[in-house]
């Protein structure tokens, strides 16, 4: 067996392995940068290099992987009335107001109803 060029990250795979490992860190940033996910999430990146001999022990193939754990989108929350119409079937509406029944005024000043729908002021 001759002596070859030593292996290192940056020349394996002609710096392929170095371009992903960028292309990650890219990923993890803009997820950071995310407003909708926690900004104190752990993120992850990982380098998977998985070498398979041949039999004769003289040539190896290499496959590398990177990925990115990101942190998820945070979680949303709504709440719905749920009714049945006249047919009885069960039937629902997201609640806009902080309570089933009541009245609020949104920011353009018109006053809704529970589920959003416009009032219509009659003097």
């Amino acid at each position: 067996m001759s002596k070859s060029a030593k292996i290192t990250l940056e020349s394996l795979a002609n710096g392929g392995v170095v371009e992903r490992f960028e292309q990650e860190l890219e990923k993890v940033f803009a997820n950071i940068g995310d407003p909708n996910t926690n900004a104190k999430a752990t993120r992850k990146i990982s380098l998977a290099l998985t070498i398979k001999p041949d039999d004769k022990r003289e040539v190896a193939e290499v496959t590398i992987q990177a990925t990115t754990t990101s942190a998820p989108s945070k979680e949303l929350m709504t709440t719905i009335i749920m009714d049945r119409d006249n047919d009885g079937k069960v039937v629902g509406a997201e609640l806009k107001s902080s309570m089933q029944g009541q009245t609020y005024m949104d920011d353009e000043g018109d006053v809704r109803d529970d589920t959003g729908h416009k009032i219509k002021r009659i003097y």
